[in-house]
Order: C-alpha cells, then sequence, then structure tokens
C-alpha cells in the first residue's frame, strides 16, 4: 500500500511504513517540501494511489465533501511523543492496510483504529 505523509507528521513515520513493507513518502520528499498545498497532496495521492496520512481536519473535510483525498488516515492521537506514537501505530500497520482494502476513511487514536468510511 502507497502512503503520504503530510507535514504536521513527523518524517520518521515513512521509515516506519516502509520498515512494514509499505511504499510512502513525505511532504518533504516533493518538491515545495512542506509548503505543498492540499490541493497537490491531493493530486499526487490520486495520482500515485497513496492514503494521504495526516492531523488535518481540512482533508477530512476535503475527503467527505468531494472524495479527495480517495483514502485518508486521520491520526487524532492529539499531542504524543514520535516514540508513543510509534508504539501505537507499529503493531497496526497490517490492520490498517487490509481495512483500507475496504474502506477510504480510517482514524487511529488512543485507543486504535475506528473505520470512519
Amino acid at each position: 500500500m502507497n502512503f503520504l505523509v503530510d507535514a504536521q507528521l513527523s518524517r520518521r513515520m515513512k521509515a516506519w511504513l516502509a520498515a512494514a513493507g509499505c511504499d510512502a513518502i513525505h511532504t518533504l520528499d516533493l518538491p515545495d517540501a512542506n509548503r505543498t498545498t492540499d490541493e497537490q497532496v491531493h493530486d499526487v495521492a490520486d495520482r500515485e494511489q497513496r492514503v494521504v496520512v495526516t492531523k488535518d481536519a481540512d482533508f477530512v473535510d476535503s475527503h467527505l465533501l468531494r472524495g479527495r483525498p480517495a483514502k485518508l488516515l486521520l491520526i487524532s492521537t492529539g499531542n504524543i511523543s514520535n516514540r508513543d506514537l510509534e508504539s501505537l501505530l507499529v503493531p497496526l500497520i497490517p490492520d490498517i492496510v487490509r481495512e483500507f482494502q475496504v474502506h477510504s476513511f480510517l482514524e487511529l487514536g488512543q485507543v486504535g483504529i475506528v473505520v470512519r468510511w
């Protein structure tokens, strides 16, 4: 599965996803880096069939209203350390990949994965 990690999340998330066998890029890998607009993120995600991983509620609105990005993983853990986020996310990556075979919108919170759409 392909992922695009948004600017407000650590670039380390890209490595965590890659270690689990996923293809992942971060907005820092894009030409405009962290200045990449939401529309540009949508375009890359749609063109490369990537799940956008974000904390940004604007992506939720766009997904629900316009279907862009086509697949969305919302990180709603609040302010936690990267170490705690890694401990939460990494064991769930296989479940996340499996759920995205059927669903288009997942949320990762402190208690785990919630299917939103």
